[in-house]
């Protein structure tokens, strides 16, 4: 096949007959797919199920004899916090193992931030003029909304395949001292899979930058690989010590794409200042966490050893829904070059990319024909990606059968969009 911009008006047109037919037999099958959202599959969520019989009847204590169905211990069990420590490299006195959501904890960061400002600001962060965060992208939707949500300006700065454009993030710190936090998923990025390089870690923990500037770094996806080539742990707190910015940075994760989503545990890490600077706002909020719920992911992960094996069974069941991602795109888009996308070795989600100015198109033809797809514009601030290119694609949620299904009708979708904008140009 040749592609799409290289063939004649009468080609094109030719073309485009074809994909109407096609599109339209796709209309009346009156489908109902969705791969909108990064959701464990009822498969993975199986896994779990043995959580729902622990801790046993009289079994709610912890190593140390403590009762856990009372008050007492804020900074969560540290048999959990054990488990977690080696992979999201902070130490357990400086990791907190609190609610079920991660992306609660790092809304209430912000809320403290905003209120009460942080150890080194000069004044809450909500007396300030403007403040600003740097925003990767694509990027994670729900990051944006907390920081568009609360007010705090939001800064694109272009993704590279080992993390954020440094020069682009250099030039910007130095340029605009509004710029008070910036959001990084440092592994399997949400939705490209890239990987941030020790180099890049380095850099953004040693750029010059405001005193009570913060890395938000969200590990969402520090356990979840798909291939044998496990990365590095980062030891970003270390990087930071040694940049002379102890407290530049704050990790963040959660177990609710480890266990049930919605269920699991949430981890809050950073140096020791910053994390009494947070126990210190957070005892206003709440007297402790559940900790009956992190108890029965002590006894059912058991180990770090335990958490791994629980996630390679989770790999059995995800990595043939990304192999199927990049088979109907080899074979559907890429020869009329009419779209590129990314492998990850892990995570959720894979990040297309179509030609300028049709994803929006495409995304509103999949949609009338029963194929929900995440809204266009959805990895960028304010939904509004400058190019309109870059759909995400979340493949874990649906059996197999249906995401090829689903795939199958995207192509359709984006070949007819794309090919309508060069028949209109």
């Amino acid at each position: 096949m040749t592609a799409l911009a290289e063939l004649s008006s009468a080609e094109l047109r030719e073309l485009h007959s074809q994909l109407a037919a096609e599109y339209d037999a796709l209309v009346n099958r009156g489908l109902s797919l969705d791969i909108t959202r990064g959701k464990p599959s009822p498969e993975q969520l199986d896994l779990s199920n043995e959580l729902l019989s622990l801790p046993g009847d009289d079994d709610f204590r912890d190593e140390s004899g403590a009762d856990l169905r009372n008050y007492a211990n804020p900074k969560g069990l540290p048999e959990l916090r054990s488990i977690f420590s080696e992979v999201l490299k902070v130490p357990v006195p400086q990791l907190l193992a609190l609610g079920n959501s991660s992306l609660t904890v790092m809304h209430d960061v912000v809320v403290h931030a905003l209120l009460h400002g942080l150890p080194e600001s000069e004044r809450p962060w909500s007396r300030e003029d403007t403040i600003s965060f740097l925003c990767p992208v694509p990027g994670y939707d729900r990051h944006f909304t907390i920081t568009e949500h609360l007010g705090i300006r939001m800064i694109p700065v272009a993704m590279t395949d080992e993390g954020p454009d440094i020069a682009e993030v250099e030039r910007l710190l130095a340029e605009d001292p509004t710029i008070r936090g910036m959001w990084c998923v440092p592994v399997h990025s949400n939705p490209s899979g890239a990987i941030y390089s020790e180099a890049v870690a380095r850099a953004l923990v040693s750029l010059p930058a405001a005193p009570d500037f913060r890395i938000f770094w969200d590990n969402a996806y520090a356990v979840h690989h798909l291939t044998d080539d496990v990365p590095e742990p980062i030891d970003i707190l270390s990087l930071a010590a040694e940049a002379g910015n102890p407290d530049r940075v704050f990790v963040f994760a959660s177990t609710s794409k480890v266990t049930f989503a919605g269920a699991g545990v949430a981890f809050f890490g950073s140096s020791p200042e910053n994390v009494s600077w947070y126990l210190s706002h957070a005892a206003a909020q709440s007297i402790g966490p559940d900790k009956i719920n992190q108890l029965r992911h002590v006894r059912f992960l058991k180990d770090a050893a335990g958490l791994e094996e629980h996630m390679r069974r989770h790999r059995e069941l995800v990595a043939p829904k990304f192999e199927a991602v990049s088979e109907v795109f080899e074979r559907r888009l890429k020869p009329y070059d009419a779209g590129t996308w990314t492998t990850p070795s892990g995570g959720y989600f894979v990040s297309l990319d179509v030609h300028g100015g049709c994803a929006e198109r495409a995304i509103a033809l999949a949609a009338q024909a029963g194929i929900a797809v995440t809204p266009a514009g959805s990895t960028y601030p304010y939904k509004k990606d400058p190019r309109d290119a870059n759909i995400r694609i979340a493949p874990t949620m649906p059996p197999l059968s249906e995401l090829v299904e689903a795939l199958e009708g995207l192509c359709t979708a984006i070949l007819l969009a794309e090919t309508e904008r060069l028949l209109a140009a």
